[in-house]
């Protein structure tokens, strides 16, 4: 199966790439997507592709029906403002179980409440994070439930790889903003967690919430602790996502 990561076209470019995300500049979308690409043509209003690729993010649909709806886009248009980054400024919809997720660099996965992923679904994101796709995941509202199912998800489906704090000088904080804390709507939010694949992260969760949904449509965080520096955050792991 062709990936987006077939396309990825060397080290020297990436560093390139890595300079003029840190710095916030702007460019083309193809002098970002040439280093390291979320290529998949985006249609235009008349029915065409797009003459230059820009990222798509993944807006997961899992367990069957649960939907990953209540996880702002914002971020996309700020990663377009902030950096090198060009994106569609929307999420794509697709089911964790489908080979689309093939298609995407990273992929958004939250929602509240507990849940079980069937056999099929655990082997697809298994092979996606293992293929270097990201996920970043988020307990919507803090949700407890979510969170006891999430890590049962995780040490079911990488047991060799079990979910750790990530220090504050982790590349990831460090990409197009530098990100020395996390700050919450109460106190001190707990750290973000990840799994690791030979020093690459490819899966990042928050139990407090990364989600934004103060521009979410029909969504609240009614009790959670969300991070209100998330939109940084979550600009910084779209980077991290295309970068490593």
């Amino acid at each position: 199966m062709t990936t987006w990561r077939n396309t990825i076209l060397g080290s020297a470019i990436t560093a390139a790439l890595i300079a003029g995300l840190a710095i916030g500049t702007h460019s083309t979308a193809a002098q970002v997507t040439a280093g390291k690409p979320a290529a998949r043509p985006v249609p235009s209003a008349t029915g065409g592709a797009e003459a230059e690729s820009v990222v798509e993010v993944a807006n997961l649909i899992y367990a069957g029906t649960k939907s990953s709806k209540c996880f702002s886009e914002h971020f996309l248009k700020k990663a377009q403002d902030d950096s090198t980054i060009s994106t569609t400024g929307r999420f794509h919809v697709v089911k964790l179980s489908s080979d689309e997720l093939f298609e995407f660099p990273l992929a958004i996965m939250t929602g509240e409440g507990a849940f079980s992923l069937p056999d099929e679904e655990r082997r697809n994101l298994r092979r996606f994070v293992e293929r270097g796709g990201f996920l970043l995941a988020s307990a919507s509202c803090s949700s407890p439930d979510w969170d006891r199912s999430f890590r049962a998800e995780m040490a079911k489906i990488f047991p060799d790889h079990p979910l750790v704090a990530i220090v504050m000088k982790h590349p990831v904080f460090h990409t197009v903003y530098d990100i020395t804390t996390l700050q919450a709507k109460h106190g001190t939010p707990r750290p973000l967690e990840g799994l690791s694949f030979d020093d690459r992260l490819g899966v990042l969760y928050s139990q407090e919430g990364l989600n934004n949904t103060a521009n979410t449509e029909g969504c609240c965080c009614c009790g959670g602790n969300e991070i209100t520096n998330c939109e940084q955050v979550n600009v910084n792991i779209l980077a991290y996502s295309l970068l490593y």
